[in-house]
This record gives C-alpha cells, sequence and structure tokens, in this order.
C-alpha cells in the first residue's frame, strides 16, 4: 500500500469510529479511538491466524508507519498549538506558580521517583534493566501528555482552576520532558552528560523557546490586523505553528514550549485582538484541526499494539510501573491539592490533579525513538501498558471520579 493508501484507510477507519462512538456510545474521543485502534489490531491478529500471508502484510504496512515521527515531527506543532488557544492566558498567569512547578520540579522529581521504582522492581522479578535505563523510562513518562489531557480535560466539568492546572502543566511539562529524555538517553547509551549542563539546557531550552513563540506570535498579530481577511489570516496562524516550531528546532531550543507560547497569545483576546469574523473562523479551523488529530493518534496509539513486542516475563513489570506512575503523579501534587483544599476549590481537587495526569501518545513516540538495544523491548512494552492504562482507565473514569467526589462533599 502506498503511503496515501494507508492513510486514506486510517482516515476511513477513523470516521466510521467516531460515526460509532457519536450514535451509541459517547465515550470520549481519546477513549474511542484507542479502543477502535486496538479493535482493529485485533481483527488484524486474527487474519494473520486465519491467512498469515495476508495479515503479515497488513502488520508490516503498520510498522512502516514512522509513529515517533508522526508524533514529534508533524503532528505535535499542530496539537499544541490548538491546544494552547483553548488555555484562558489570564487564568493560567494566575495559576503561573503550580503550573511551572509542576511542569519542571514535577517532571525532574516523578522522574527520580518512577525510574527508581522500575529498576528495583526489574531486579525483584528478574527482569534485566538497568539504572540508567529505568531513569530513562521515568523520564520518558514524567510529562503528562498534552493531547490526552487537553482531549479529556474538556469533557471533565472541572473547576477553571483546576482546568488551567492541567492543560497548562501539560502543555509546558512535554518540553522539559523531552530535553530531561535525551540528557538521560544520552548517559545511558554512555555518552558522557554534566548535570549542571544538562539543567542548564533545560533552562536554556524551556526559556528561549518561549520567547521565541512570543515573539513571533506578536509580529503575525501585528500582520493580522493589518488586514481583515479571514484566509489570510488563518493562513498566517497556520505558518506561525509550522514556523516557530521548525525555527526552535533549528535554533536547539524548545520547539513544543515555542508553539504553546505562539498559540497562548493567539487564543487570548485581549492580545490578538482580531474581527469577530476572523476569530470564528480562526476557533473553528484550530479545533477541527485539534479534533481530526487527535482522533487520527489516538487510533494510531491503539494500532502500535501490533508493532510492540509483548512478552508475557514483563506483565508482572508493566503492573508495577503502572502502579509506580501513579503514586509518582500523587507524591508530586501532594503540595498543590493541599493549597487548593484550604482554597475551598472543587473537591477532592488533589486527587483530580493526580487522576487527571494522563500519559499517552507523546510518551510512546519517545519510547519508540530509543535507538535499537537490548533494553529498547523491555521500555516500549512498559511504555505501551502505562500508556493504555492512563488514556482508556483514568481518561474514561476522570469525570466520574470529579462528580462522585463533589457528591461526597455535598452530603457532607
Amino acid at each position: 500500500m502506498s503511503a496515501f493508501d494507508l492513510t486514506a484507510l486510517f482516515i476511513s477507519l477513523v470516521a466510521l469510529g467516531g460515526w460509532v462512538n457519536a450514535r451509541t456510545l459517547h465515550l470520549p474521543h481519546a477513549v474511542a479511538m484507542l479502543l477502535v485502534g486496538l479493535a482493529g489490531a485485533a481483527c488484524v491478529f486474527l487474519l494473520n491466524a486465519v491467512r498469515p500471508d495476508l495479515g503479515a502484510g497488513v502488520i508490516q504496512a503498520v510498522a512502516s508507519v514512522d509513529f515517533a515521527q508522526a508524533v514529534l515531527g508533524y503532528m505535535l506543532a499542530f496539537l499544541l498549538f490548538a491546544g494552547a488557544m483553548q488555555v484562558d492566558l489570564a487564568e493560567l498567569r494566575r495559576r503561573r506558580l503550580a503550573v511551572l512547578s509542576l511542569a519542571t520540579l514535577g517532571v525532574l522529581a516523578s522522574t527520580a521517583v518512577v525510574g527508581l521504582g522500575v529498576w528495583a522492581a526489574a531486579r525483584a522479578l528478574g527482569v534485566a534493566l538497568s539504572l540508567p535505563w529505568a531513569l530513562v523510562f521515568g523520564a520518558l513518562i514524567s510529562p503528562t501528555d498534552p493531547i490526552a489531557v487537553l482531549a479529556t480535560v474538556k469533557r471533565g466539568h472541572l473547576s477553571k482552576t483546576l482546568q488551567v492546572m492541567l492543560q497548562g502543566e501539560a502543555l509546558f511539562n512535554d518540553g522539559v520532558g523531552i530535553v530531561v529524555f535525551t540528557a538521560l538517553l544520552a548517559f545511558a547509551a554512555g555518552s558522557a552528560a554534566d548535570p549542571a549542563h544538562a539543567l542548564s539546557r533545560v533552562v536554556i531550552e524551556a526559556a528561549g523557546g518561549l520567547m521565541l513563540g512570543a515573539a513571533a506570535s506578536l509580529i503575525v498579530i501585528r500582520a493580522m490586523r493589518a488586514v481583515d481577511d479571514f484566509v489570510v489570516e488563518v493562513t498566517l496562524s497556520v505558518a506561525l505553528a509550522m514556523g516557530v516550531y521548525a525555527g526552535a528546532q533549528a535554533l536547539h531550543l524548545s520547539g513544543p514550549i515555542a508553539v504553546v507560547g505562539a498559540g497562548l497569545l493567539i487564543g487570548d483576546r485581549r492580545t490578538a485582538r482580531t474581527s469577530a469574523e476572523t476569530e470564528v473562523y480562526l476557533r473553528n479551523f484550530w479545533t477541527l484541526v485539534d479534533e481530526i488529530l487527535n482522533a487520527l493518534l489516538f487510533f494510531l496509539l491503539g494500532l502500535q499494539i501490533l508493532v510492540v513486542p509483548f512478552e508475557v516475563r514483563l506483565i508482572g513489570l508493566s503492573l508495577a510501573a503502572i502502579g509506580l506512575v501513579l503514586a509518582a503523579r500523587f507524591l508530586v501534587v501532594i503540595p498543590w491539592g493541599a493549597y487548593l483544599k484550604r482554597q475551598h476549590e472543587q473537591p477532592g481537587a488533589g486527587v483530580v490533579l493526580a487522576w487527571g495526569g494522563l500519559h499517552g501518545a507523546l510518551s510512546l513516540a519517545l519510547a519508540l525513538s530509543i535507538p535499537p538495544g537490548p533494553q529498547r523491548s523491555t521500555l516500549l512494552v512498559v511504555t505501551y501498558a502505562v500508556c493504555a492504562f492512563s488514556v482508556a482507565v483514568q481518561g474514561l473514569t476522570l469525570t466520574p471520579v470529579a462528580a462522585w467526589l463533589r457528591r461526597k462533599t455535598d452530603r457532607r
């Protein structure tokens, strides 16, 4: 199959799955598309058992899709830009301390807790996994996935404070997580790594990316104000999203944070001040981009089960990793959960913050970018297990959990 044929097939399956979900199940789109992908993978496994010649061909076609490049190289810029446009910038400024601490110190603390825990669990279960590679896993799984979080928060009926904290953290911590992951990957692969240098790179890449995105966005906003043509203005926004992502990477800055900074300003009505007609078209366009790419991405995430080398011996480690990732998340958000409780925020704010920290396509893309080696298959299996649990279980139950906590508090 050609790339066009494969894309046409994927889009058709996504459209069909979305229609069936809208007519019957009414699940969150991320969960529904993951299940569609898993169902498609199950059909391929069945086909492979009956007709190995045909099944092998389909598996090979799926394996030919570079999921890591699709996420990190193509989709992430558009999804982060669209997601950032949905965030209330004024509320984000008010909660900047919480967002920045969770996106930086939270990622570092979670990396250490998960890495050390998975290393100890692997030793106890007799799985060969060195400490440096366990820390690599901690780094790739610790950032909350902006795509999964944004898709879920829309349906979560959360307070504005919790929405902004989850959205802001997810949008910013992926840039930090990618830098930490890159540094630890180099160390695990045998390259010398200076902790002070790695920390300085995190600060430089994050701050530089944010300044680049904000500066480029202000220039584009000025250009948009000079015309009143929604086609031109929407095109300028597309050029902005792609340009700052590519430019930041060329300058060795954080592309994800650059595109988030750009999207936050374009999406802020008080900053952009576009015409009413342009604002409608601009938001509708990026909403469609967000929804369609989200659906395709989670469908592909489900299909990746075809190429992940599952082994029975890794079931115990995968279950341990799920528990450790959840435990690390609760430890990280405890201080802010206690603060929000004192401020009489949404009931069970700490639980909602912890349960709403989803992991998804970004973590799997990072795992797939690990060079071939003896540790790669182990990390892939464990990462997929954590991501599938996070999207399917946490994503599906976040709204009921928040509602249950609210009812429980109201009865007191």
